[in-house]
């Protein structure tokens, strides 16, 4: 039979109080359970003793007897010397996944065109408008000499 020790949840909505339990591993979770051996009450401060109950002797009987705690029930054995559990270390913790990625690169390529698009809108009526100016101005002189010439001759 597989055992393990796990959280049991009691109390009201949004006053939660946990019962840790030795349960088989195909019972509710908080249905039938094997033994009671602690409990655990969030609401209580970090500080306090009474936020984590548990009875040693019967926890170090269980895992010796092969019973796996859930992640949650290892921080507690671990906090009371009954089971030594490895530290976990997630170097990928605090990075974004593939599809903020994928964002954050399409708009950065976004951003880089618009940049581009304004560089170009800025630089290029700046060079056209110059000779623009002066071709009008060359063709309309020639045209003001010409009438002065047929107005004199």
């Amino acid at each position: 039979m597989a055992t393990s020790i796990r959280l049991s949840r009691g109390g009201s909505k949004k006053r939660p109080y946990y019962r840790i339990v030795v349960a088989d591993v195909r019972a509710p979770r908080d249905g039938k359970f094997i033994e009671r051996i602690g409990s655990y009450n969030p609401l209580l401060a970090k500080t306090d003793e009474k936020r984590v109950v548990l009875d040693v002797e019967r926890a170090k009987y269980w895992v010796a007897n092969g019973a796996q705690p859930t992640d949650r029930v290892a921080r507690f054995l671990d906090a009371a010397g009954v089971k030594e559990r490895a530290a976990r270390s997630n170097p990928n913790k605090g990075e974004p996944g593939q599809k903020a990625k994928d964002r954050a690169e399409e708009k950065a390529e976004k951003l880089a065109a618009a940049e581009e698009a304004a560089r170009e809108a800025a630089a290029a009526p700046a060079v056209e408008e110059a000779p623009a100016e002066e071709a009008p101005a060359a063709e309309e002189a020639p045209a003001a000499e010409a009438s002065e010439e047929q107005a004199e001759g």
